[in-house]
């Protein structure tokens, strides 16, 4: 993932309502969204050349995604930083132990944040953050820490909130929500080190380019009933696929 915004309120009927955009090379090979293994899950897409993933649920609602960290200068580390959301989903630990044993291990990774619970609790850990749980509210995740103001994490917050007010506040609008093509303006651009060029390609929320942009844009829901949806694009931006999965945790 590059590019997560969400609601976390722990005392609603649905704590955790989230819209992600994964960026990444067209070319890599990738796997849509499924179940690894039934009924136990991960329900998640498949990073194809490291197997691992960029976003996973469990039945019982335990969850987590991942972005990169825009660090130029950082290596790419020993193993690949999507096992991440694969080892909180298997994992037995309270959440602010696992965060402290992923914060512990950080440097085995490539530059990343990871953010992660379940219905009662959700934690932010990452290369370049100190374990922390995450506030109520509405919130942006992108390259670099939780709600740093980019211009994408901005209006990806906004989109939220309008969202979040509809009346018809359905799955597809989710799935909508980062459908946002327009690049920043240069003087609201960030610089992270990549050149002018490309932080004006990086900065809209939805990366149309030949070889690299945005593969997927994912949508989740977590209450007593779980959803998640998935729609995949070309490296036109043109949707080639959708897959809707729905379930009841207590089931």
């Amino acid at each position: 993932m590059c590019l997560i915004a969400f609601r976390w309120q722990p005392d609603a009927p649905q704590p955790l309502i989230m819209a992600a955009n994964r960026d990444e090379f067209h070319a890599r090979p990738t796997r849509a969204l499924a179940w690894w293994r039934w009924p136990e899950g991960p329900l998640a897409g498949r990073d194809e050349k490291a197997g691992g993933t960029w976003m996973a649920v469990g039945r019982g609602g335990r969850f987590a995604a991942i972005t990169n960290f825009r660090d130029p200068g950082a290596g790419s580390g020993e193993r690949s930083r999507g096992e991440l959301p694969l080892a909180w989903l298997a994992s037995d630990h309270a959440a602010g132990d696992f965060a402290r044993d992923v914060h512990a291990r950080r440097q085995a990774s490539g530059p990343f944040n990871l953010v992660f619970g379940d219905p009662s609790e959700l934690w932010v850990v990452g290369t370049h953050a100190e374990p922390a749980p995450v506030a109520p509210g509405i919130h942006a995740l992108s390259n670099h820490l939780l709600d740093t103001p980019w211009p994408k994490s901005i209006r990806a917050v906004r989109r939220m909130e309008s969202w979040l007010e509809s009346e018809n506040a359905d799955l597809d609008g989710l799935l909508d929500l980062l459908d946002d093509r327009q690049p920043a303006p240069d003087h609201e651009l960030p610089d992270t080190g990549v050149g002018r060029e490309l932080e004006a390609m990086l900065s809209a929320p939805f990366i149309v380019s030949e070889r690299y942009g945005t593969r997927s844009s994912s949508a989740m829901v977590l209450g007593p009933t779980v959803r998640m949806a998935e729609r995949t694009f070309d490296p036109a931006g043109n949707a080639t696929g959708e897959r809707v999965f729905s379930w009841s945790r207590g089931a």
